[in-house]
């Protein structure tokens, strides 16, 4: 990571709030590998006091990124739509008020690649707070042979990391509207 090329760019209007509010940010699964730079190579020097939480898989693959979570100060919350869900989203919620941004993979842990599941929608709906996309390009990468086509930037690979502009969900949202802020949002998380 110390050999990564890192360049930051902030659309929110938020981020750069010391003490702005909690924020979800989304991220697709295959660009994981990115998150930690982008928390500590932009986030917290924007707000120094800022803690994260992160949505993992309550799978066995989960315990092994709990791990590596846990070792750069992220939260663990374990759940995903198929095993803990309901208390997922409970313990994200009482998180973000507790001052905790939260950080999901809307198409985790299983798939489809780049397919919107509706947790992340959920919860923005249920706290108030505002969706981040985040964007990830990297130059130089293997990409495995996993359902999500897994990125791993190389040693001195360039990344470019984007915050997009936030997407609210309003407590009143119906179905329909919910399913338009799903695919805007996918739209704006690209594909490769």
């Amino acid at each position: 990571m110390a050999t990564w090329q890192q360049e930051f760019t902030d659309r929110t209007g938020i981020l750069k709030q010391a003490d702005g509010p909690p924020v979800i940010f989304a991220v697709w699964h295959n660009r994981l590998a990115s998150c930690m730079v982008a928390w500590h190579g932009y986030v917290r020097r924007q707000r120094p006091a800022g803690r994260l939480a992160a949505l993992i898989s309550a799978s066995k693959d989960g315990g092994l990124l709990t791990n590596v979570l846990d070792r750069f100060g992220v939260h663990p919350i374990r759940g995903s739509s198929s095993r803990r869900g309901r208390q997922a989203l409970l313990e994200c919620a009482t998180s973000i008020e507790r001052g905790y941004c939260i950080a999901v993979t809307p198409d985790g842990p299983r798939g489809p690649k780049y397919s919107m599941q509706p947790g992340v929608i959920a919860l923005a709906q249920v706290t108030g707070a505002p969706i981040i996309p985040v964007t990830v390009q990297i130059r130089r990468r293997i990409s495995l042979g996993s359902w999500d086509a897994f990125q791993i930037p190389l040693p001195f690979a360039a990344m470019h990391i984007t915050f997009c502009e936030p997407i609210h969900v309003g407590r009143d949202s119906g179905e329909t509207e919910r399913t338009d802020i799903a695919s805007r949002l996918a739209t704006v998380l690209g594909r490769d």
